[in-house]
């Protein structure tokens, strides 16, 4: 295919050398591999309270460590797997991600103690910085500047459309395998090889699917000691800095989302008198709430951050997400009155700080440093899951369930006023116009 073809998916020009097919194949990708990064979550919640029988006054605590343990892992690894997404090749780390993320669905369900599921989580994280890596430097390559909202907001509601069946679906299927006889423990072994059977369908889409090596020639590619170096001298920019701090924000709201609204619901749940399959349903059923408000909400926000500098669009955003995190201060009960406003906030906060993060780091990346920027990038979101969930654990099992919302809520706010100031001193990186058909 000549290099001057640009190809359509809907709205979105993609980049010269991208075909329809690795596209469409992206956009698989998207579906897959959030919602398969996030059913841990759910999984897990099933597994302490149906497999291990941890007691629950623990959980918020264990949930938190978890978390923070692996994204230790996550930061140690973001930026060699960076460098391999720039020096070698993208579909191939993405497969070997997916297959990661199997292995661990394989395994966590068999764990004989919470011990066993910190050893899996190393496996876990291995997973996810292949995934995340090379998802986030596929969604700059493919699209031209100016239709980057448009594709991110198309990622973000396959991303939550993926964690809505993910999580609903085989969150809720214990349930299902109990009413039809299987033993609790069996339920979740089906469960979470159900799961693993779609990280080996991931695997194999991106491997087949997606564009061999990487959009430079050979001549072009910086040394591994460039590579190294840029992602963190690239900060030297305010908008990209900007950008590492929405990062680790837009991050740690999603894994407290994931992670908190879950076992809130959980608890809140079994205190109520149900199951633990039961209460492990309806305590998903909520953070899949938040996740269609965010399937809704992206193709709105996504083409409005096209149309904007992105810098003023993250202080939007960031306003947003500060409303749908600290207005849950005025929720009581998960199951209460009115408690669908308050989810539908938080998720229309939730991807609109990940689309804005998303959207200015893809403007300023340099193209042939995209990989190792984007592991920066990465590994900005790393700490905000590590600080914010070990932190939100503890507040959540002492002090109030709501409390790690609050945690996030404030960074946002502090996050606005930032994104006003960079606005008002940093002009965006000058950006060559791309010839594309009309």
């Amino acid at each position: 295919m000549p290099d001057a073809t640009h190809y359509r998916i809907g709205p979105v020009v993609l980049a010269a050398g991208v075909s329809r097919f690795n596209g469409y194949t992206f956009l698989l990708s998207a579906f897959l591999s959030i919602g398969l990064m996030t059913f841990i979550t759910a999984g897990q919640t099933y597994i302490l309270n149906a497999h291990l029988g941890v007691p629950t006054s623990v959980q918020g605590t264990i949930t938190g460590d978890l978390v923070l343990f692996t994204e230790i892992i996550t930061l140690l690894l973001f930026m060699p797997a960076g460098i391999l997404v720039d020096r070698i090749s993208r579909r191939g780390v993405f497969a070997v991600g997916f297959l990661m993320l199997g292995a661990t669905y394989v395994l966590y369900p068999l764990a004989p103690s919470v011990e066993w599921l910190f050893g899996y989580r190393v496996i876990y994280g291995i997973g996810v910085v292949a995934v995340a890596g090379a998802l986030s430097t596929v969604l700059v390559d493919y699209p031209i500047e100016r239709c980057r909202g448009k594709l991110v907001a198309m990622i973000g509601v396959l991303s939550g459309l993926g964690v809505v069946v993910m999580n609903q679906g085989f969150g809720s299927l214990p349930e299902v395998l109990t009413l039809q006889g299987f033993g609790a423990v069996e339920a979740g072994i089906l469960t979470h090889l159900g799961v693993a059977g779609l990280c080996v369908l991931g695997a194999l889409a991106v491997r087949f699917g997606l564009q061999p090596g990487v959009p430079v020639h050979r001549e072009e590619r910086p040394s591994v000691r460039t590579l190294l170096l840029s992602g963190f001298a690239q900060a030297r920019n305010p908008r990209v800095l900007l950008a590492y701090a929405a990062a680790f924000i837009a991050r740690g709201d999603q894994s407290i989302n994931a992670a908190f609204l879950i076992l809130w619901g959980t608890l809140a749940g079994r205190a109520a008198g149900m199951t633990d399959a039961e209460a492990v349903m309806n305590g998903t059923l909520i953070f899949v709430i938040a996740q269609i408000a965010a399937l809704l909400w992206a193709p709105v926000m996504g083409p409005l951050l096209d149309r904007m500098d992105r810098v003023t669009g993250l202080a939007i955003c960031m306003v947003l997400a500060a409303i749908g995190n600290l207005a849950l201060v005025l929720l009581q009960d998960p199951y209460g009155d009115y408690r669908l406003i308050f989810f539908i906030l938080q998720g229309v906060g939730q991807i609109s700080v990940f689309l804005a993060a998303q959207s200015l780091i893809g403007q300023e990346a340099p193209r042939n440093q995209r990989g190792s920027v984007l592991g920066a990038f990465n590994i900005s979101g790393a700490l905000g899951i590590l600080i914010i969930t070990a932190v939100g654990g503890r507040l959540f099992d002492t002090v109030d369930p709501r409390a790690p919302f609050v945690v996030v809520g404030s960074i946002n706010v502090l996050l606005f006023f930032a994104s006003l100031y960079v606005r008002l001193r940093a002009a965006p990186r000058s950006l060559t116009a791309t010839a594309t058909p009309g």
